[in-house]
Formats: structure tokens, C-alpha cells, sequence
């Protein structure tokens, strides 16, 4: 029998029930646990799944600045060839 590296409880899994990697709740006080160890069964806090989300959201809001900043300079650019060919009409 394993325990929680949490809260240090009992937690009652067969180790022929479940793989590495699988992710487990303990009964005691709820952490997503994941099973890294089959022989003896061990676990480890799992990551939160919206921690993981929030760093996916980071990584699309800096690829976004990067973006935002070439249609800037595109923008700019149309402006000075329209105001560059209006003073060559004069």
C-alpha cells in the first residue's frame, strides 16, 4: 500500500490496477496523484490541469504581441507609400 505525499494518508490501490503515468485521487484530501512507481506503488503530487492551461494561454499571448507588432509596421508602411505618391501629384 502507497500514501499520499500530501497528507501522508493510506491510499488503497493495486499496483496491478493501474500503469505509470495514471493519475489518482486521494480519498483523504483530494490531490491529484500520479502514479510514478509500480513496484513498490508510489505517487507524486500531480500538476493542476489549470496551472498547464494557464502556461499554454502565456505562450499564445506572447506569440500574439509578436504578431500584433509586424501588422503595426505593415500599417505604417501603407500609410507612407499612400502620403508618399499624394506629394508627387503636387
Amino acid at each position: 500500500m502507497a500514501t499520499c505525499p500530501e497528507c501522508d494518508s493510506d491510499v488503497d490501490v493495486d499496483e496491478y490496477d493501474v500503469d505509470k503515468g495514471d493519475l489518482i485521487s486521494c480519498p483523504e484530501c483530494g490531490t491529484n496523484l500520479e502514479v510514478v512507481n509500480l513496484s513498490p506503488l508510489e505517487f507524486e503530487a500531480a500538476p493542476d490541469e489549470d496551472d498547464e492551461d494557464e502556461d499554454d494561454d502565456d505562450e499564445v499571448e506572447e506569440d500574439d504581441d509578436v504578431d500584433d507588432d509586424d501588422d503595426d509596421d505593415d500599417e505604417d508602411e501603407d500609410e507612407d507609400e499612400e502620403t508618399g505618391s499624394g506629394d508627387w501629384d503636387e
